[in-house]
């Protein structure tokens, strides 16, 4: 009988040590609103060009990032399984800056054979 109390008092403690406390949630929740507002604030004051997309790119990686680590606990997964699902999409952007370099490059070299045009 013994046993079976510390077996079942053993459960109950590995049960409440794989819940996380709701602190860390309404935390990344609290910074997903201020960088949400952050996001809407580009917008308001209107910056334009550069400074803008950066911006906006930059609030959404921070969202996005805390929204995995958090609410899809990947802060809490192996390493390797944390590889695993980051590194394509990381890979796919690097690729991406490549491709929009060799385009540059691509254009120039239009624009020195043929001209800019009729």
């Amino acid at each position: 009988m013994a046993h079976a109390e510390a077996h079942a008092a053993q459960h109950v403690a590995q049960a409440e040590h794989q819940q996380h406390p709701i602190k860390l949630y309404l935390l990344v929740w609290g910074l997903l609103f201020v960088l949400s507002a952050f996001s809407y604030l580009v917008d308001y004051f209107g910056l334009q060009g550069y400074l803008r997309w950066s911006l906006i790119l930059i609030f959404m990686m921070l969202k996005a990032g805390l929204i995995v680590a958090v609410f899809m606990h990947m802060a809490w997964e192996r390493l390797a399984l944390t590889y695993a699902i980051l590194l394509p999409p990381l890979l796919v952007l690097v690729f991406v800056a490549l491709m929009v370099s060799e385009s540059n490059y691509i254009l120039f070299t239009r624009l020195a054979f043929f001209g800019t045009g009729p």
